[in-house]
């Protein structure tokens, strides 16, 4: 692991330069101690206390880049941060091991970086860093499982208080909840295509009912509130496997597995791809969004021996070995194109001061078949047994997404500090 380092120029004492020497190093030292202590104290964490060299000033390293994406899952003996009982927040539909699930190894697995540590979860610190701020999940119910797993992760220092009723009438779908002690709002956006969209089925809403997207016009169902956000976790998957119309301009230009041959036919990645475009592009447009933007990659489904309304299930109960992982096109597809739409935005926000991060998740959790809830849960709209394969169990290997992304917040803190002192060196 590469430290902090603050180095002085020339690797000499000068006195012809030591005003500004005692400048730099003075102001260096305010930054450093305005990251929260805890960052500074966890023994799992990748920001070590600051190591300053007196010799020079002209270099500050930071840890050696390292892609936690790319790894593979081991054995972990300990198990995970909480269980069903130790978090009250786990919502029916995750909550395996209320519903009978048998087996447990699933839960005893955790994320190995091929060249450097995924630091274990601080709920201190991560609460320390978002302290008078605020996030929000934008997407669909799995983005939402992240948000759950979050707060069970966080529930070992303090539970949040339910404030969702103040802002919306539908709080199964828009949650927002409160951390008196440390004033900050976690929420989640119900925006399952992040556009515009709304029913187009005759016989009405249905788990596979056509639906019609307007692919150029975000949906304000989230992009009313998202300014007043610090840090925003955008994603959407199982939703575009449906039957579509595609609409620009008010105008429709095409559909997905609409079976209407008077209408042209486009794929759902021409959907997915132009959704992606249309949210990221909002953000940037959005005059008073300040905040950090991360892009959750697709999250594959499990289902064997028959598609999800076709009898299909989820039953294994290890991860699948490299030998057996064989990422599926449409799941490859899918992550290409928003890891596509991603970049050209980050190139763009960059221009304007907005950062935009990649969470990857689509390779790591395709090896993980076991860790739905498969028939051990029980569906969000009605109280009886679906096999989910999509959802992910908790506590589960979705416990590894927040280990990320509190990874890449450390990360941006760190990169930000290093822009500061480099700009006033």
């Amino acid at each position: 692991m590469k430290f902090l380092v603050i180095e002085l120029p020339n690797g000499k004492n000068s006195q012809q330069n030591s005003p500004t020497k005692v400048f730099l190093l003075t102001l260096s030292l305010i930054l450093i101690s305005s990251i929260p202590l805890g960052l500074l104290k966890s023994s799992h964490s990748p920001l070590p206390s600051p190591k300053i060299n007196i010799s020079s000033l002209n270099s500050i390293e930071l840890e050696k880049k390292c892609d936690v994406f790319n790894g593979k899952w081991v054995p972990h003996r300990q198990g995970p941060y909480y269980t069903n009982e130790t978090c009250r927040l786990i919502i029916d539909q995750h909550n395996c091991m209320k519903f009978g699930r048998p087996d447990s190894e699933f839960m005893k697995w955790r994320w190995k970086p091929d060249d450097c540590e995924l630091p274990l979860f601080d709920a201190a610190q991560f609460l320390e860093m978002v302290r008078g701020k605020s996030m929000a999940f934008v997407g669909d119910s799995v983005g939402r499982n992240q948000m759950q797993s979050l707060l069970c992760l966080l529930a070992d220092v303090t539970y949040p208080e339910d404030i969702s009723h103040k802002f919306s009438s539908d709080i199964n779908y828009f949650k927002r909840w409160f951390y008196a002690d440390y004033k900050f709002t976690l929420a989640t956006f119900w925006s399952p295509f992040l556009v515009k969209s709304r029913d187009a089925d005759a016989d009405g809403h249905s788990f596979n009912s056509l639906m019609s997207l307007y692919l150029d016009e975000a949906d304000e169902a989230w992009t009313n509130e998202i300014e007043n956000f610090d840090y925003v976790i955008i994603s959407a998957g199982q939703w575009f496997f449906r039957p579509i119309f595609f609409y620009e301009k008010g105008k429709l230009v095409g559909c997905h597995n609409c079976n209407e041959n008077n209408i042209t036919s486009l794929t759902r990645y021409y959907g997915y791809k132009m959704a992606f475009r249309t949210a990221f592009r909002t953000l940037l447009s959005l005059k008073n969004y300040k905040g950090t933007t991360f892009l959750r990659t697709f999250s594959a489904s499990h289902f064997e021996n028959g598609d999800w309304d076709k009898g299909g299930n989820c039953v294994r109960t290890r991860p699948f070995t490299s030998q057996e992982m064989k990422l599926e096109e449409y799941n490859l597809e899918f992550y290409l194109t928003q890891v596509e739409e991603l970049r050209k935005t980050e190139k763009e926000g960059k221009k304007i001061g907005l950062t935009f991060e990649l969470l990857n998740t689509t390779e790591i959790m395709w090896l993980r078949p076991d860790g739905h809830p498969n028939s051990y849960g029980r569906s969000m709209n009605r109280n009886a047994a679906v096999n989910d394969c999509v959802h992910w169990c908790l506590p589960g290997p979705i416990d590894t997404w927040n280990e990320f992304l509190l990874y890449l917040m450390k990360r941006e803190v760190l990169l930000r500090l290093k822009a500061k002192l480099m700009k006033n060196a």
